[in-house]
């Protein structure tokens, strides 16, 4: 007899003609713990919360737009025939690369305009993108996307994981590994990373460059997992792809800005 299992309500709140969505709530919450984190130590590196603030304003809408776009363009052969499920952001499908495309670009140009470091502020965020990213995970649970291959049931119990969780890893008659468990563990261990490097001092602009070497170290190996990955071709998993580039990026910059003297000043340094 096929197991019976009720996954959770994808609806937090149903107010007839207007639906809130877990997934929304969620990703709202990352949102705010994010900004509450990044806002507290502006204050201490000496930056005003009003720039700070000036800032999300505009990465955050610019980051939700370009991790849809990012998501859409890789499903295109699906929204091609859908263009009116485009715009239903709240069933999913946002790529946290896509958003982290946006922010950044999106901080060079505020930078730039405000004539502050990009480096530093970039610093200061890092553990706050980590977090929020640990937390928008949870979205991708309740709406029972972004997990991995067929396990048993003896496996996820196993693993000393509570049974909500587990219930709502059996999807289309199967349990499924809970990756976006293990990418929500893995980045809150590299949020604690984060802010312990705070006391080790590094140079400006390496806090930054750590976050995107840790996040991509752990997605490129979880990424393997997930049976619903953005395919850059048939063999190629897209996050994979960029999360190598980032990392070879990011070491790259390390060692030039060094070499260049162009990461002189240190975190802690006004």
């Amino acid at each position: 007899m096929e197991t019976q299992i009720q996954p959770i309500n994808p609806i937090a709140l149903d107010l007839g003609p207007i639906a809130i969505h877990w997934y929304g709530v969620i990703i709202g919450v990352g949102l705010l713990l994010g900004l509450w984190l990044a806002l507290r130590e502006s204050d201490r590196r000496g930056l005003t919360k009003e720039v700070f603030l000036d800032m999300i304003l505009f990465a955050v809408p610019i980051s939700i737009i370009c991790a849809r776009i990012y998501y859409v363009i890789f499903e295109w052969d699906y929204y091609s025939a859908h263009p009116g499920d485009i715009i239903k952001i709240w069933n999913g499908g946002i790529a946290i690369h896509g958003a982290l495309i946006g922010a950044v670009l999106t901080a060079v140009v505020f930078c730039r305009i405000r004539k502050i470091s990009f480096w530093k502020m970039a610093d200061i965020a890092a553990p706050s993108l980590l977090l929020g990213q640990a937390i928008g995970r949870w979205g991708n649970f309740i709406n029972q996307e972004a997990f991995g291959g067929e396990v048993s049931r003896k496996f996820l119990e196993n693993l000393m994981i509570p049974d909500w969780i587990i219930n709502q890893m059996y999807i289309d008659g199967a349990y499924h590994h809970p990756t976006f468990l293990y990418e929500s563990i893995w980045n809150i261990i590299g949020v604690i990373l984060l802010l312990s490097l705070r006391k080790v001092n590094l140079r400006r602009g390496e806090m930054f460059l750590t976050y995107l070497i840790w996040y991509s170290i752990g997605r490129y190996f979880i990424e393997g997992m997930r049976t619903d990955s953005l395919m850059l071709t048939s063999n190629l998993r897209m996050a994979q792809v960029i999360s190598i580039t980032l990392i070879l990026v990011a070491v790259f910059t390390w060692i030039f800005r060094r070499v260049k003297g162009y990461s002189n000043k240190h975190y802690l340094d006004e």
